[in-house]
């Protein structure tokens, strides 16, 4: 039985939670590195990426959490949950979990007032997908082995890199359950290769 995480130190947990249950798979809240022992694939929320970052220190999170994506598992960061996974972030000297080769910007598409929804086309799972952007950060540059998945006002919005999925708005905050589809899938797939083994 496939179960997914969501990491809840901050962000929009129980949204996720329900999205995952929706494509028909178990959910669990990840509190502690403990329950990263008992899920197959993790969900870093959106929130706010200095304040998350914070409190993995305190709940010694992020080694446990980099020997999570670096074993192969897979990990799906959305907004705040991009920005853990970039490997470079515009204008720090340091990343947090740093496993996608990326270069992230935080907010660049404006403030909490400037929030919005558009439809994206989105490789490989739809042409309409209703993406909900808030203090959205985006993807300056990726390294070659980064799929682009979508694209808003020319700016790269949602890449895969094999085991690591992310994206600048927020799929949870819909009732189009698509992305945590395949994100699912994603998850099934890297089981089935680790039992194989």
């Amino acid at each position: 039985m496939v179960k997914i995480g969501v990491l809840a130190l901050q962000g929009a947990v129980s949204e996720h939670i329900r999205s995952i249950e929706a494509c028909g798979v178990e959910a669990m809240i990840v509190k502690g590195k403990d329950d990263l022992t008992l899920v197959d694939g993790l969900i870093l929320p959106g929130g706010e990426s200095t304040t998350m970052r914070k409190l993995m220190d305190r709940h010694n999170m992020l080694t446990p959490l980099k020997e999570f994506a670096t074993a192969g598992k897979p990990m799906f960061g959305t907004c705040a949950g991009l920005i853990l996974l970039a490997q470079k972030i515009v204008g720090y000297d340091f990343s947090h979990i740093g496993v996608l080769n990326a270069t992230v910007e935080r907010n660049s598409f404006g403030r909490q007032v400037d929030s919005f929804e558009t439809n994206l086309e989105v490789k490989d799972i739809a042409t309409d997908f209703p993406a909900v952007f808030i203090r959205a950060p985006h993807i300056v540059e990726v390294e070659s082995d980064i799929e682009i998945l979508a694209m808003h006002e020319d700016k790269i919005v949602m890449v895969r890199q094999g085991h690591l999925l992310g994206c600048s708005f927020h799929p949870e905050l819909t009732s189009d359950h698509r992305i945590t589809a395949y994100f699912t899938e994603m998850v099934k797939e890297s089981l089935a290769k680790r039992v194989a083994v």
